[in-house]
């Protein structure tokens, strides 16, 4: 599954677009494991103490953030969708 990064996350991952092995079918939480499995540097940018995402990391499936979708985390993901992720981004 191809797996956009986006600001400073692409600095980590070492590009803007990136493969992660992932079954088809596989749910955000199971592709959101396998992100932080092939980057683990990620685990301290992306989650809390409790493995959560933090709340301003923005998981995008397909346009859309996965904490608005009816599913969560555990929406199932297919080959075609669109996975995006956004670190909090600050500005002024």
């Amino acid at each position: 599954m191809k797996v956009r990064f986006y600001a400073t996350l692409r600095d980590i991952v070492g590009g803007k677009i990136v493969e992660i092995p992932v079954d088809h079918g596989s749910s955000a939480q199971e592709i959101l494991d396998a992100i932080i499995a092939q980057f683990p540097v990620l685990k301290k940018e992306l989650l809390d103490e409790d493995g959560r995402l933090y709340g301003h990391v923005h998981f995008f499936v397909n346009g859309r953030d996965v904490q608005f979708l009816t599913d969560d985390l555990e929406t199932k993901i297919m080959n075609e969708d669109m996975i995006s992720v956004f670190p909090a981004v600050g500005g002024g």
